[in-house]
């Protein structure tokens, strides 16, 4: 930061920071900060998750505090760019990114581990990454917000995922695995089912909005 110019210094801490207002918020606002906060994070719990090896550890417990811990800032980053009004370019593009970060890594490192489908994880990423690719390629012509089918996704896939990290089945038996399955299980359907609506709202937009 220190070799930018004064000028591009500056310019990047113009606007808002944490005060509400109407006026334009910084890229530097405290929303954004978590967010980028929460990208950090990912690297490090999926090392930690790595780590521990499988052997269901202290470093393995940690590692699923921390992913929750990440999450849950989803919804406090949310919180303040829409309560003070700081919502930016920059924050849309790396929400989304912080969420998939987090939520593939952790399939991926399930898997690697030998506790998680491949295929499943391989589903889940193509759904979550195409979509995302898609929805820059037609940001010229088409914005899709998210939808509360979406939003649940996430809340769902976040859900699902914490109880494989946590292993409940260990402490409390065979039912609480097929509980956690049964919960990926919607994970799942819900993944497949709101990328699917996707698409077709970026549809029927483009063709609402294509002259006549």
């Amino acid at each position: 930061m220190s070799d930018l110019p004064r000028a591009d210094r500056e310019s990047i801490f113009a606007g808002r920071i944490l005060s509400r207002g109407d006026s334009p918020a910084s890229i530097a606002n405290i929303a954004n900060i978590v967010t980028v906060a929460r990208i950090l994070l990912a690297p490090i719990f999926i090392w930690m998750l790595l780590s521990d090896d499988g052997s269901y550890g202290v470093v393995r417990y940690l590692a699923a505090a921390l992913f929750i811990f990440a999450i849950v800032t989803d919804t406090v980053d949310g919180h303040l760019a829409r309560g003070r009004n700081l919502i930016t370019d920059l924050g849309i593009i790396l929400d989304p990114i912080a969420d998939k970060l987090l939520i593939g890594g952790a399939l991926v490192a399930l898997s690697i581990l030998g506790e998680f489908p491949w295929w499943i994880t391989l589903v889940i990423l193509l759904r979550e990454f195409g979509i995302t690719i898609f929805r820059f390629a037609v940001l010229s012509h088409v914005v899709i917000p998210a939808s509360r089918g979406g939003k649940l996704k996430t809340v769902v896939q976040a859900v699902a995922i914490a109880l494989f990290l946590v292993a409940p089945w260990i402490f409390l038996g065979p039912w609480a695995g097929w509980v956690s399955w049964t919960v990926m299980a919607f994970a799942i359907a819900l993944t497949l089912y709101t990328g699917v609506e996707y698409l077709v709202q970026a549809w029927r937009r483009r063709s609402s909005a294509a002259p006549q």
